[in-house]
C-alpha cells in the first residue's frame, strides 16, 4: 500500500537529490579542511575567540565523537565539536565552528525562529509514529477522515523542515560576518571556502524540505484517491 510504484515515482527524485546534496556537503568540506586557515586557528579556538568577543562566557565547548556531527545543545548550552572540526585548523573547520556558534548567537538573543522550531519538536516526535498509522488504519477501515487526520498530524514534519530553514541560513550569516569581523578569515579565497562550505550544508535543510513534502504529497494522493473511490 505505502511502498507501490506511485511512492517510488514521488519519492526517488528525493532520494537522488539528497544523494547529491551528501555527496556535495563531503566534496565542499574535504576540499577545504585541506586549505589551513590564515588565523592558524583550529575549529575550537575560533570558537573560543568568537564566545570572549561576543562576551558569551556561559557557553561551553566539547568534543563529540564521529564527522560533521557538531550541533549545539540549548538545553546544556554546550557547543559540541567533532574531531575533525574542533582540532583542525582549516578553512572549513572555523566555517562550521562559527556556524553552530551562530546558534548560541541564537539563543542567547531567545531568536525567535529557533523557538519556534524547538516548539514543534513534540509534534514531530509524535507525528512521525502516528500520522502513518492513522492513514493506513483508516485506509483499511474505509475511514477517510482518520486517514485524512493522518495526513495532517503527519504534515508537522513538512513544517518543521520549513521552520528549520530561517534558523539555518541565519546562523550561516552570522558565521560568515563574525569570520570576517574577529580576522579568523582574512583573505577572498577563504571567504570563498566558507561560503562554499555552509551553502553546500544549507542545501541539506533545502532538500530535507523537499523530500518531506513531497512524502506529504504522496500521503494525500494516496488518502485522496481513496476518497474519490
Amino acid at each position: 500500500m505505502f511502498f507501490s510504484m506511485d511512492y517510488l515515482i514521488y519519492m526517488i527524485p528525493a532520494f537522488i537529490l539528497m544523494a547529491l546534496t551528501s555527496w556535495y556537503v563531503k566534496s565542499s568540506y574535504n576540499k577545504w579542511s585541506r586549505v589551513q586557515a590564515s588565523s592558524r586557528l583550529t575549529g575550537a579556538q575560533a570558537a573560543q575567540r568568537l564566545l570572549s568577543t561576543g562576551g558569551m562566557y556561559g557557553v561551553q565547548i566539547q568534543g563529540t565523537a564521529g564527522n560533521l556531527t557538531d550541533h549545539y545543545d540549548p538545553r546544556n548550552k554546550t557547543l559540541y565539536l567533532s574531531n575533525g572540526v574542533a582540532n583542525v585548523a582549516s578553512v572549513a573547520s572555523v566555517a562550521i565552528a562559527a556556524h553552530e556558534l551562530g546558534h548560541a548567537m541564537q539563543d542567547a538573543e531567545d531568536y525567535f525562529p529557533l523557538r519556534f522550531r524547538a516548539a514543534l519538536v513534540p509534534m514531530v516526535n509524535i507525528g512521525s509514529y502516528l500520522g502513518w498509522i492513522f492513514i493506513m488504519i483508516g485506509l483499511f477501515l474505509n475511514f477517510t477522515q482518520l486517514a485524512w487526520l493522518g495526513v495532517l498530524v503527519f504534515s508537522a514534519g513538512a513544517v518543521f523542515a520549513l521552520a528549520t530553514l530561517p534558523v539555518e541560513f541565519d546562523a550561516s550569516a552570522r558565521a560568515k560576518r563574525l569570520l570576517v569581523q574577529t580576522g579568523i578569515i582574512q583573505t577572498e579565497q577563504e571567504q570563498r571556502g566558507v561560503n562554499a562550505v555552509l551553502n553546500a550544508a544549507a542545501l541539506t535543510y533545502v532538500a530535507a524540505l523537499v523530500t518531506a513534502i513531497l512524502q506529504l504529497l504522496y500521503y494525500v494522493s494516496l488518502v485522496g484517491g481513496r476518497s474519490r473511490d
